[in-house]
């Protein structure tokens, strides 16, 4: 009997403790997993796929997916041919409506289109209800022929057409435009 008690007495847990931990403010991660794969579909085509190696859900009044160990993502065209691949250290998805809006990427971003063309920055968003990606941070595109660098840039997701807001270094022009 004696037993029964002092094993009882252990399981209890002080109100105190429970409150602060339950009434801190803070969001709690509700599910942790490793190894993941999203994938965003549209008018029953896949349109994207991220990875990433672990991520973390929280719930809350604004609930997050958080990808602390980093995430890629491959948009596809309606072939499911890739198009665009978009690499980063951290990650971090606003869930809404049980669909990921807007993300955004962080440290490391690394964007490269079908042509091969290559964006560099440390801070990017993707809201996939605009389908834009966009950053007020330092950007470097290369290209083939070029380097451009800048601050802050508008693209397409697939970032075939973009806009550089203040752009630095040089860019190749081709005669036929000057004439006009």
């Amino acid at each position: 009997m004696i037993l029964v008690l002092a094993f009882l007495s252990a399981c209890e847990n002080d109100i105190a403790v429970v409150n602060s931990v339950t009434s801190s403010g803070k969001e709690q991660s509700v599910e942790s997993s490793k190894n993941v794969e999203f994938l965003y579909s549209d008018s029953a085509r896949v349109r994207s796929k991220l990875k990433t190696p672990w991520v973390d859900h929280f719930m809350g009044k604004k609930p997050y997916y958080e990808m602390p160990k980093g995430m890629e993502v491959i948009f596809y065209d309606q072939f499911k041919k890739e198009q665009t691949k978009l690499t980063a250290n951290y990650g971090i998805g606003y869930d809404a409506d049980n669909k990921m809006n807007v993300m955004e990427a962080k440290g490391n971003v690394i964007v490269i289109n079908e042509k091969g063309d290559r964006l560099n920055t440390e801070h990017l968003i993707w809201n996939s209800v605009t389908k834009k990606i966009y950053t007020e941070e330092f950007v470097k595109i290369t290209t083939k022929d070029e380097v451009i660098w800048g601050k802050g840039l508008e693209s397409n997701e697939d970032f075939t057409d973009y806009w550089i807001k203040q752009v630095k270094g040089s860019i190749a022009v081709k005669d036929a435009a000057l004439t006009k």
